[in-house]
């Protein structure tokens, strides 16, 4: 199967063809990359960080031409491009060093004239499985560590950005990385999981990371357990962003028409519901709706607040959820919901609506725990809105679908702040600041749909692609047995003053 790559803002331009990768190919690469594993990882970890260090030089040289294909392959808005393609930079300068700092530890032995150690090693094989929406960005917060490691990959990549992952791959080995080291194949879901499955039960998959759907992620990690595995499983996200009475109202609208529609609401950390304390619900969604009805939407090259769908995949999906909107709820920031055409027009849009997948800004008050809207990720421009009375009911609301990636509250009282901390399930929490928004070395993760528990980022992610070994040395020349032969000091355990 080819795959044949369009701007969705203009349909009419092929950005790529690529051929399509079939299971015994997929095999096939996942063989060579586990060959050329005990090689590298023979490297010297300090010298395997100045690989990722000439890596890091390469794509800042190319940070614009790089940050262009990937608005023209899937349509992030240019300025929202730049930062992604910053953040595998960003990625490359915090790994560069970590290849001085692999540690492993030192510990005394309960025994005499013997030493104990630990050392982080390599996994092998790691097989990697990333979406379209950030096509840079997600793919290197894999990549770089995993190789930084001693690791070999396999990366597929979504099957709507291949130009974008080529583009990475050739910068990677420019580098310094062997081809064979780094293997980046296309295919669709049914071809990828079927190698993934034969990978593992021919031992050439000893880790598999992978973002996306929460259904696919299922499926991927009952796989992997089969096979004694845990996969690094980055999922979906309902985020709720709440607002309390004392909140700068001012500051949190910037920050949920951000989280709600920046990329068309296609991050894994956009808006999903804003709760908003019944004594400011009417005013802040007043304001929140007029802010969303004058924002510009349009041609991702100019200054808009986001362009088009990834592809008429997300757009279906996006229309299918629009399906969710009950009597009891209400619909506001446009001039009309689902896709815009010239004869479902969005005002002061720029560009020609005709020529792109464009989709109209969506907010949906009214919200119950009852609603469909309610549990679902609709990963697109829709934001719900919801009202609450405690920060208690909060909580709860913003729990009880039972996602966990990411969360907001805005407050200016520090015990709001802590309880919120405390008691909400997602595994990051942002005060006074948007949903969305990682940096190079904060973990990034959820719990509950939206994750195993894995990591990303920072010196966390190391556990995903590291497995500690421990070693025991003895130089008493004796055979010193653990728990039996141990040292016992005399002492009075009777003594009283």
């Amino acid at each position: 199967m080819d795959f044949i790559s369009k701007n969705p803002a203009n349909l009419s331009e092929i950005v790529a063809k690529t051929s399509g990768s079939t299971s015994a190919q997929i095999i096939s690469a996942l063989e060579r990359a586990k060959n050329a594993q005990r090689k590298w990882a023979a490297i010297p970890a300090p010298a395997r960080g100045r690989v990722i260090a000439n890596v890091g030089r390469l794509v800042e040289k190319n940070k614009e031409n790089l940050s262009k294909l990937v608005t023209k392959e899937m349509g992030k808005v240019f300025k929202e491009a730049l930062g992604e393609v910053q953040e595998v930079i960003d990625t490359c300068d915090f790994f560069l060093g970590e290849g001085r700092r692999l540690y492993g530890q030192t510990v005394p032995s309960e025994m005499p004239n013997k030493n104990l150690f630990t050392y982080r090693m390599p996994v092998g094989n790691v097989f990697i499985i990333t979406a379209g929406n950030f096509p840079a960005a997600v793919p290197s917060w894999y990549i770089i560590p995993a190789l930084l490691a001693g690791n070999s990959v396999v990366w597929k990549p979504s099957e709507f950005t291949p130009a974008v992952a080529q583009a990475l791959t050739k910068l990677f080995h420019a580098g310094g990385i062997p081809e064979d080291l780094l293997i980046t194949v296309v295919a669709d879901g049914a071809t990828t999981f079927e190698a993934m499955e034969s990978g593992l039960a021919k031992g050439l998959v000893n880790k598999i990371g992978f973002t996306g759907s929460t259904e696919v992620g299922r499926r991927i990690g009952a796989k992997a357990g089969e096979y004694v595995q845990s996969a690094c499983l980055e999922l979906g996200g309902k985020n709720p962003m709440v607002v309390m009475p004392d909140a700068n109202l001012d500051l949190a609208l910037d920050g949920a028409l951000f989280a709600g529609f920046g990329t068309a609401g296609q991050r894994c950390t956009s808006l999903g519901t804003l709760w908003l304390h019944e004594s400011i619900h009417d005013e802040f969604l007043a304001r929140y709706s007029k802010v969303v009805s004058a924002a510009k939407v349009g041609d991702p090259f100019s200054d808009v607040l986001y362009g088009p769908m990834i592809s008429e995949k997300y757009l279906e999906n996006h229309l299918k959820h629009l399906e969710m909107i009950k009597s009891h709820h209400k619909v506001s920031g446009s001039t009309a919901t689902g896709r815009i055409t010239k004869a479902n027009p969005r005002e002061g849009f720029v560009g020609d609506p005709e020529s792109g997948i464009f989709a109209h800004p969506v907010i949906v008050s009214g919200l119950r725990s009852d609603d469909e809207l309610y549990r679902t990720e609709t990963f697109g421009p829709l934001v719900t809105v919801g009202k609450f009375k405690s920060l208690n009911e909060a909580l709860e609301l913003s729990n009880g679908h039972g996602y966990g990636l990411s969360s907001a509250i805005y407050t200016r009282d520090p015990e709001n702040v802590w309880r919120f901390r405390e008691e909400i399930s997602a595994g990051m929490v942002s005060v006074n600041n948007s949903t969305s928004g990682a940096e190079a070395h904060l973990p990034f993760g959820g719990n509950g749909k939206s994750g195993n528990g894995s990591r990303q980022s920072g010196i966390w992610v190391l556990d995903q692609f590291t497995r500690w070994q421990s070693m025991n040395w003895d130089w008493s020349n004796k055979l010193q047995k653990a728990q039996m032969d141990t040292v016992e000091l005399a002492h009075n355990p009777d003594f009283k003053i």
